[in-house]
This record gives structure tokens, sequence and C-alpha cells, in this order.
């Protein structure tokens, strides 16, 4: 596997002793039992397996990606978030990621299915094209009050403590690189 998240890691390490079975004798099971969708396979690790719904998601997930040749190359998440209509966010987006790389060598940048993640030795924030006009950086900034363009997360996203709107390049400024600082400096 590549890059692999190191939570999604300690839970495969863990497996064998929360499940009884490493990740390799699940794929095992799954494949014997000759079903290819999210919800039968799921039925079938926490029904007849008694395996907790977490373990039974991750397995789910990991045995469909390698079933489908694996997961997809970072870059290609990244592509797909600023294909189409989003593609004008992408050098907003771009001016982020170098912003936050100055912050220092262990910076991480890990591309999701609809955001990225920026990661520390914990997340610190993400980045996330919202809209066909609109890029979203979320942060983690415990004990910070909301104000003026650093909201509150509300709804945006349960992982993060706030939010700003980007529209344009320079809603990009010394005031979010600042906050964006803060959040690394935090994790």
């Amino acid at each position: 596997m590549p890059d692999i998240d190191p939570q999604l890691q300690t839970m495969i390490d863990n497996m064998p002793e929360k499940t009884g079975k490493s990740l390799e004798d699940w794929y095992g099971v799954i494949q014997k039992a000759g079903l290819e969708k999210h919800g039968d396979i799921m039925k079938l690790l926490k029904g007849e397996y008694d395996v907790t719904h977490g373990f039974a998601n991750t397995i789910t997930l990991l045995y469909r990606q390698q079933a489908a040749g694996g997961p997809p190359a970072e870059e290609d998440l990244v592509a797909a978030q600023f294909a189409g209509p989003k593609a004008g966010l992408k050098p907003l987006y771009d001016e982020v990621i170098k912003t936050v790389e100055s912050f220092g060598k262990d910076v991480e940048i890990a591309p999701k299915k609809t955001y990225v993640s920026l990661r520390r030795s914990k997340q610190f924030g993400l980045v996330q094209p919202s809209t066909q006009t609109r890029l979203d950086i979320g942060l983690i900034l415990k004990d910070v009050e909301p104000q003026g363009r650093l909201e509150a997360s509300g709804s945006f996203n349960a992982m993060c403590s706030h939010r700003i709107r980007i529209k344009q390049p320079g809603d990009f400024d010394a005031e979010v690189k600042g906050w964006l600082k803060q959040a690394y400096e935090a994790a």
C-alpha cells in the first residue's frame, strides 16, 4: 500500500486482536463468500462474524479498493476534485498548499476523495473545493473564538472547529495565512 494513514495502519495492526483475523484473512472470507456489494459484505462481517461496525467498514472499504486495483493515486484524487466546473479554483488551492508546505518539513498533504487533509503530527486543517466558486479552509483551532472571516465550522466538517471561505486570490491574505500557521503550530 502507498503511504497509509497512521490511524488506518493502527486499525489494521489491531485487527487480529480485535476481530480474530488479519486483514488478509478477512479478504479470504469475503472472496470465498463471493460478495461484491458494500452492504452485503458489511452484513456478512457484522452478522455472521460479530465484527464491530468500524472494523467491518474498514475491512469492506479496503477489500473493495483492492478488488478494484487499489486506491486511487493522490494526484488523481486532487485532479478529480478540481475537474470540470471547479477547475478555476485549482490556482487558489495550489497557493494554499504552497503556503502550508512552507511551514516546515513535517507537513503532510493527504488528499482524500472530497478534500485534502493538512497534517503535522495530527490533522490541523483541510482544504476543500466546496462549490464551483469557493474553496473552504477548515482549521482545528481550540479555544479560538470565531471572528470575522474565521467562522465556526458548524455543519461544514465535524473534524474542524473553524472554516474560512476563499473565493478569489485576495481572500487568501496574511490574516488567513496566520490562522493556518496557528493551527499548524498547535498540531
